[in-house]
């Protein structure tokens, strides 16, 4: 009778926990756990790739398709408009952002306008026209959104920022994979790689993996010194210079 009982009050938690079985399941994994950057790093490769378990192991006619996301660590930053004044390039005017991604790239199965609307993707960043920066405030619409396009255009030309409309292959709807390209200035950090199923204009499931990169050797020494003893860093940067300095007029000086 106890046993009974038992089962009959557990019955409602496992319908519960049955219930999501419907809807696929996504099983991602990323070729590196970490990235160790060094002197002679000219940037990495990442592969995104995973499953999709769909219920009773069958794949609709229709398979969903898919969009990777990864996502560098957020950091407030200063865009600066320079001018030609007078004939010089001067820093004219300046916009705050309180938040935004030091790197960002997502690659999806189609263009992403094609797969979700825009509040969808407003909801979930899927797309460099959808991230959220947290502008500083105290400026006009106008101008926040011009400075937003700078930011935007200047870390696409760095390679920091990215989009790939196709760059998710998907194997008989099952098995996906995505390329994504690391550069060689990407920031250090902690880095969340997201993959969303998607499936007639809605996210249906998603997954997260974190990866993380960091300096290693005689430059995370270095990043280490200056993040810890910023002062006797500066000082021995200074002495540094000035002994170089003056080693470049000795040379100098003997040669003529």
């Amino acid at each position: 009778m106890r046993r009974a009982l038992c089962l009959a009050a557990l019955a409602p938690l496992l319908m519960a926990q049955a219930g999501p079985a419907s809807q696929p399941v996504l099983v991602p994994d990323i070729s590196a756990r970490s990235v160790e950057i060094r002197y002679s790093f000219s940037g990495a490769q990442l592969l995104l790739f995973g499953a999709i378990l769909y219920p009773g192991g069958r794949t609709p006619s229709h398979p969903a398709n898919v969009i990777v996301v990864l996502k560098g660590p957020v950091e407030p930053i200063l865009v600066r408009q320079k001018q030609k004044i007078a004939g010089i390039w001067m820093n004219a005017d300046s916009n705050r952002f309180r938040s935004a991604p030091s790197y960002y790239a997502v690659a999806s199965s189609a263009p992403v306008r094609d797969l979700v609307d825009e509040r969808t993707a407003a909801i979930y960043e899927l797309g460099l026209q959808d991230l959220q920066l947290s502008p500083g405030g105290g400026a006009l619409p106008d101008k926040e959104r011009r400075f937003e396009s700078g930011l935007l255009a200047l870390r696409a030309r760095k390679g920091l920022y990215a989009e790939s409309p196709n760059g998710v292959e998907i194997s008989q709807g099952v098995l996906y994979r995505a390329r994504i390209a690391i550069p060689s200035q990407v920031p250090v950090g902690t880095y969340t790689a997201e993959t969303f199923l998607v499936a007639d204009g809605k996210v249906i499931a998603a997954a997260t993996r974190e990866i993380e990169i960091d300096k290693s050797g005689f430059e995370r020494f270095v990043a280490l010194a200056a993040r810890r003893h910023g002062f006797l860093y500066g000082l021995a940067a200074v002495i540094l210079s000035l002994g170089l300095g003056w080693a470049a007029a000795m040379a100098f000086r003997r040669r003529f």
